[in-house]
């Protein structure tokens, strides 16, 4: 059994190795082009958790060297805000008024 059909890389969008293997293979060779076929990095985690692998994947099949393969961009929040600190900005406005 070939594992890469079992191995998850995106668990937010529930993608494995294969998928994105297969993808590379038929022309989608950047995170942005796989991203925008497949959709990973589209989760919660917003690529935190498989932007590398995904990567990774790219050179190995490509052969090509990391510098030349532009990561995902960040997409504001680039980091998980806890809803407290949202509830005190707003308070903050409200005051101002």
């Amino acid at each position: 059994m070939d594992s890469r059909k079992e191995t998850i890389v995106c668990f937010c969008e529930d993608i494995t190795e294969d998928e994105i293997v297969s993808a590379i293979k038929q022309g989608f060779t950047t995170p942005v082009d796989i991203k925008n076929y497949l959709r990973p990095g589209m989760g919660p985690c917003q690529g935190r958790g498989c932007a590398s692998q995904i990567t990774s994947l790219i050179r190995r099949i490509t052969g090509r060297r990391p510098e030349s393969i532009l990561p995902l961009s960040n997409r504001p929040p680039t980091v998980p805000v806890p809803i407290a600190v949202l509830k005190a900005i707003k308070k903050q406005e409200v005051m101002k008024r």
